[in-house]
């Protein structure tokens, strides 16, 4: 078998493991989506109807559901990176190193696996949404252009979130790393519009990562205008793609 046979043959075998482990730890995935599904509670039924008359007269589940659902691939991470600390800490990447196993399937499996939970709570965040009023106006080209978006969103901060996981000594410290990615949809576009926020406030909130993404989503879920923020997002989301993947290659290949 070739270099690349071999690898992939590995990858779908770290892979299966971490499903499984998934399966045995079914709460890790339920997680992923039960803070997003609160906030968005929180926010339409506390919050909504004063926020509701920020936002042009619109129905404010229809504003507030893409960013919550974007929500979802920043709370991912944070089981990621538990996930990769344990794994690092206690000892069975160091096993693995002695075997006659391609070394990027560990964290490949890693990956595709937390990308599978993470999109396994958005599907459940989505339908959360529907249920309380969410109506999107996306036809099929829209709804595939959506799921590309939130795929690249999350490949991107699971990258980041196995960087985290391996530069933590404990799994305290990885669950604390990617919190506050959790956050910045709050300080975004994702709950209310940017041009409402005080004047510092509203510069970070244009130009950090989740605006145009949320932008973005939005626009190809509700038809509101789109202009740059694709490309915008685009970009942040190759950016943080492979600064994390070439962070976590090198501290994974430094790890003994």
């Amino acid at each position: 078998m070739s270099t690349v046979s071999l690898a992939a043959r590995d990858s779908a075998t770290m892979l299966r493991r971490n499903l499984r482990h998934a399966l045995r730890y079914p709460s890790m995935s339920l997680s992923t989506a039960a803070m997003p599904i609160i906030f968005m509670l929180l926010f339409v039924y506390v919050f909504g109807s004063t926020l509701g008359a920020g936002i042009g007269g619109g129905r404010y589940v229809d504003y507030v559901a893409p960013g919550v659902i974007l929500m979802t691939a920043a709370a991912g991470a944070i089981s990621t990176s538990v996930s990769v600390c344990m794994d690092m800490t206690e000892g069975i990447v160091a096993r693995f190193r002695t075997m006659a196993i391609s070394r990027v399937s560990v964290l490949t499996g890693h990956v595709v696996g937390s990308m599978i939970q993470t999109a396994f709570g958005m599907v459940l965040v989505t339908g959360v949404a529907l249920l309380i009023g969410f109506r999107p106006s996306a036809g099929p080209a829209e709804w595939a252009a959506a799921i590309g978006v939130l795929l690249m969103l999350t490949l991107a901060l699971t990258w980041l979130a196995v960087a985290f996981g391996l530069v933590s000594d404990r799994p305290e410290t990885a669950s604390n790393l990617p919190l506050p990615l959790t956050l910045l949809p709050f300080l975004g576009s994702g709950f209310v519009p940017t041009g409402s926020m005080p004047a510092g406030v509203r510069q970070f909130a244009e130009y950090q990562p989740f605006t145009p993404i949320t932008e973005t989503l939005r626009g190809l879920l509700m038809g509101t205008p789109i202009g740059h923020s694709a490309l915008i997002a685009v970009a942040w989301c190759a950016a943080i793609a492979l600064g994390g993947y070439l962070w976590a290659k090198t501290r994974f290949n430094r790890a003994r």
